[in-house]
């Protein structure tokens, strides 16, 4: 990774008394850097979806095994994690460390908290950053002098969208598209894209569930754009060549083993999908 100076860090403004969907994501994944609107937040989630701690859990799991995959099998070698939240246990940095010591990984995230936190827990990583910036700007995320320092366009990297743009509240039902064409058209060759996102399955139980979800997410001021289909998640990746399964509920992607416990309806919520740019 090539030297760069670090810009002082900007005051960090924390209001602990108003949602932030990192904190509220934290808390889901059982972690303890969240307050009590936060938790409160949580919970108005689980009334309205009782096992949406879940989802939380699983897009996890998802995430750790498609690092895993990309480190391991595919050889990628340098991250760009957009919208990367809070630090919980299996980072990504910590996934394809394990297998590559020399992986570089960045780690882009506009919340304040994430930046704190994040900064701290990489100061001694000197492989791994965390970048200030906003997801639904790919230019400014693309062009950062610091993810310019860290990584080489010309060689295949792998992006890392997870959890993230279904958090968009405009009425631009297209916009995520258009984003992700932004961030795929700037990957080199050979590069791979993970993604999760909520997921309307189109079943009329599950259906109901997502719509309860979203309602829940909006009124808590966590801005949730809502679900998608699969053929709306499939546009998002266009022109990738996808991994199979393809897109499909991140608990069916690779799994670590055999399932012993019943899929709840949470779960059928959120899918991912793994795919290279040829």
């Amino acid at each position: 990774m090539s030297a760069v100076e670090e810009p002082d860090p900007a005051p960090v403004e924390i209001d602990p008394t108003r949602v932030s969907q990192a904190r509220v994501y934290d808390y889901l994944l059982g972690g303890t850097e969240n307050y009590e609107v936060d938790r409160e937040q949580a919970r108005a989630l689980e009334a309205a979806v009782p096992d949406v701690a879940e989802i939380a859990r699983e897009n996890r799991a998802f995430v750790t095994r498609a690092a895993r995959y990309l480190a391991r099998h595919a050889g990628i070698v340098q991250y760009l994690d957009v919208g990367s939240g809070l630090p919980t246990a299996e980072n990504t940095h910590e996934v394809v460390q394990r297998v590559d010591p020399e992986a570089t990984v960045v780690y882009v995230d506009h919340d304040p908290v994430v930046l704190a936190h994040g900064r701290a827990l990489l100061a001694e990583n000197d492989r791994t950053r965390m970048v200030g910036g906003d997801a639904w700007h790919p230019a400014g995320i693309l062009h950062d002098p610091q993810v310019r320092a860290a990584l080489d366009f010309a060689r295949p990297i792998g992006l890392l969208c997870t959890a993230t743009l279904h958090m968009y509240s405009g009425d631009d039902r297209d916009l995520p598209v258009r984003v992700m064409r932004e961030y795929l058209d700037a990957l080199p060759s050979g590069s791979y894209v993970v993604l999760s996102h909520l997921y309307d399955p189109e079943e009329q139980g599950e259906s109901a569930a997502m719509r309860a979800l979203e309602h829940a997410a909006r009124t808590g001021g966590l801005g949730s754009g809502g679900a998608r289909t699969h053929a709306e998640i499939a546009a998002m990746l266009d022109g990738l060549e996808p991994l199979e399964p393809g897109i499909v509920e991140t608990y069916r992607w690779w799994p670590s083993g055999p399932r012993t416990t019943p899929v709840g309806v949470a779960q059928r919520l959120v899918a991912g999908a793994v795919g290279r740019k040829p």
